[in-house]
Parts: structure tokens; sequence; C-alpha cells
């Protein structure tokens, strides 16, 4: 199996077999992402390379695989057609297969639609990772996400229609010390109206060779302590008022939340209440990240 560039997956995707679709980012412009500005540029890799790859993959671990997450950053903005291949061969080839997985941005997801998102579920695709990081118009556009909200919001919204299971990212603490409550509302607000299946949470690190960072450096963008970043946390929880499953699994949060809303939002705000009990000092110390 060949890989060319940065490879990552979702903490979810921990037990996937990963066969590289696409190389780097078509977007690559957020100033928080470090991960491909280095290159290498976008492309997408031939069908026959892929399907070799995952012939070679059926050779090793033979019917065992379950899951299969296709890398990289932004395999929804491949081609129908050759997505479809690929997720239909790896079903045949792997017959226990119960999910296949793709990282995918809004505007990506929604220059799509809804006929191209039925066609990827029909040929096997079941769940998109994606970055919404906020809902907020404002931090969106100083992060150059190359989205708005109400894009993103449509963007999920077709996916769900097509079948399509949505775990929806969000960074909290992106909107700084300045927009900490617009960031946490307009999340919020966003995530009603979408209704993902999960809800996934990490915390803002300032990453090497990345213009945020720079920004950090400068003073012009303040980061939030722990207890603000709790806070802003909980803000989004008390908001979120659509079913969804919520996880903080990730090494950059404070805190480690998992429970399904609403159910568990009770249980959810006392953690988070009991740790805004604690000193700052015991929270994980403040690092810069360089992956």
């Amino acid at each position: 199996m060949r890989y060319e560039g940065p490879i990552y997956r979702p903490p979810s995707e921990a037990e996937s077999l990963l066969i590289q679709a696409t190389v780097g980012c078509p977007h690559n412009k957020c100033t928080f992402c470090m991960v491909y500005k280095k290159g290498p540029a976008y492309r997408v890799r031939p069908v026959k390379e892929i399907c070799e790859d995952i012939e070679e993959a059926r050779n090793v671990y033979g019917e065992t695989v379950r899951s299969v997450f296709f890398p990289a950053g932004n395999t929804i903005a491949m081609p129908t057609e050759d997505l479809s291949a690929i997720c239909r061969f790896a079903a045949e080839r792997f017959p226990g297969l119960q999910r296949i997985t793709v990282y995918g941005s809004s505007q990506y997801i929604a220059e799509k639609g809804i006929g191209d998102l039925k066609n990827l579920r029909e040929a096997g695709l079941t769940r998109i990772h994606v970055g919404l990081e906020s809902g907020d118009d404002e931090i969106l556009k100083r992060v150059k996400k190359g989205t708005v909200a109400s894009e993103q919001i449509a963007a999920g919204r077709m996916a769900r229609e097509a079948g399509l299971e949505l775990s929806e990212y969000v960074i909290l603490g992106l909107g700084g010390a300045e927009r900490t409550q617009a960031h946490a509302l307009a999340t919020a607000e966003a995530l009603n109206a979408i209704e993902p299946d999960f809800v996934r949470l990490r915390t803002l690190v300032p990453k090497i060779n990345t213009v945020l960072l720079h920004e950090v450096k400068k003073g012009r963008f303040r980061l939030l302590l722990p207890h603000q970043v709790l806070r802003e946390t909980r803000l989004l929880l008390e908001n979120i008022l659509c079913r969804t499953f919520v996880a903080s699994d990730h090494y950059t949060n404070y805190l480690n939340l998992s429970g399904r809303l609403p159910e568990d939002k009770g249980r959810l705000l006392a953690e988070i209440d009991h740790a805004l009990g604690r000193d700052e000092s015991s929270f994980r110390p403040f690092f810069i990240g360089t992956q």
C-alpha cells in the first residue's frame, strides 16, 4: 500500500483500514491548520492505484476488515464517479465491511448536491467527518475556512437527507477571548439545524507554521485559558437542542466529555461545573502543536 504526504485520521477511525484516495487538501488555507501548508499539492489518486492498494490489503487482512477510511484531507472533493468506484470495490473485496468514511469540508459536500451524495451512499459511503469548526461567520472568515454557516447547514442537511452519517467537529476557543460567546451560540445554532450524529470537540492549540500562531505571538489573538474554554463548552452544550452524541475524544481537550444529548446533558454540565472548581494549574499546560 502506498502513502504520500501526511496521513491523518480521526480518533474514531483508529481501527479502520487506511487507503489513501487523495493527496493533500484542495482548500489548504485555514489559518489554524499546518498539515499541508508545505505540500504536497492536492490531487486525486488514480482509481486503478487505489484499487490495487485495496487488493493488497485484502491479501494481507483477508475478510477481517470492518471499516475503511479514505484519507487525505478532503476526499469528499474527489469526483463522485471515482469515489463511488472505490467504495464499491472496497465493499466487494471486504464482504464484512460495515463502514466507509472520509473527511469532507462543507463547501465540497455542498458542491456534490443531493444527487451525488445519494449516489455515494448507494455505493457504500456511510459517514463524513466534517470540520464545522464554528457556526459564526465572522470567525469562519477570520480563519479562512472558505465557507459560511448557511452553507455548512445546507451541506449537513443534504448529507443527512442522503442517508449519510455526520461527525461534525467544533474547535473550542477558535474565536479567542473576543468572540467566545458568539462562537458558542452560533455553533450551537448551526448544529441544531444540521442535527449531526456526532459532535466532536477539539480545543484550539496553535500550530507551528500557521498564521494563527503568528497572530498569537503578535498579540492579535488572545487564546482562552482552561476555565474560559470550559465555560465556552458549557454554553455550547446548554444551547445544543438536537439529538446527537457529544465526544471530546482528543488530546487537546481539558476535559473528557462523552454522552448523548439531550439525555446526558445534566451530567455533562455537572462534570464541567466540577472541573471549573479545579485550579487552572491542574489542567494540561499550554503547548504549541507540531502535528
